[in-house]
């Protein structure tokens, strides 16, 4: 049982990376001067976009979302009117951190808030894709021994290393080093990407390295 959900895993996470590789690849096939640094954020909604519908579209196909205790088109539509909610919060909430930790309160808002929305659909979609519109769960899963499940641990790993991985790109931006790449906020979508990145690859590879010390309790 273990070996095949970690092997779903894998190849769902393969999946997810693949698509931020194609949403780099294809627009400089199919758009003049397209670059990751001359047109930033086009490719940063390349790669918020491309993630955004694969993820929601692996996670559906293989039923990994909590099921639905109500099968009617008023749930469905207040389920899915919560979810954007909750990504627009989400955009808002990282977009006022960032800010705290120093970037333009007015000057590049929109090179800001589009970070935000980066770091949203890398961290609070797959929450919803997981775990629903479900505040209490997503406290449950990033709480001490909160996972119930290989995915839960899946998304505590992916969600600390896309966090960490922008936290870690804002560093070099005050370097006196002339780069293109320190220009806000290039190395932080580079960083949460990267960041993303290596937790689609650390996540199988650490649960199958722990499964036998992993025990999950229903609470």
């Amino acid at each position: 049982m273990w070996d095949v959900e970690i092997r779903g895993m894998a190849s769902a996470h393969a999946i997810i990376a693949s698509s931020i590789f194609m949403a780099t690849v294809m627009p400089a096939v199919l758009l003049e001067n397209f670059s990751v640094y001359g047109t930033h954020m086009v490719w940063l909604y390349c790669v918020a976009g491309s993630v955004a519908v694969v993820n929601t579209a692996v996670f559906w196909l293989l039923g990994i979302s909590p099921p639905t205790k109500k099968n009617t088109l008023s749930y469905k539509i207040n389920r899915l009117s919560r979810s954007c909610l909750y990504f627009l919060l989400s955009c808002l909430f990282f977009h006022t951190v960032v800010v705290m930790y120093g970037a333009p309160l007015l000057e590049s808002a929109l090179e800001t808030f589009s970070l935000a929305v980066l770091l949203s659909t890398l961290t609070t979609l797959r929450c919803l894709c997981i775990l629903g519109p479900n505040v209490q769960a997503w406290i449950r899963v990033f709480s001490r021994d909160g996972a119930m499940s290989v995915w839960d641990t899946s998304l505590q790993i992916t969600t600390g290393c896309s966090v960490i991985g922008a936290w870690l790109g804002a560093f070099p931006i005050p370097l006196d080093w002339d780069r293109p790449w320190q220009v806000w906020p290039i190395s932080c979508t580079l960083g949460a990407t990267t960041g993303f990145l290596t937790g689609l690859v650390a996540a199988p590879v650490w649960i199958h390295w722990h499964r036998k010390q992993l025990t999950y309790k229903l609470k």
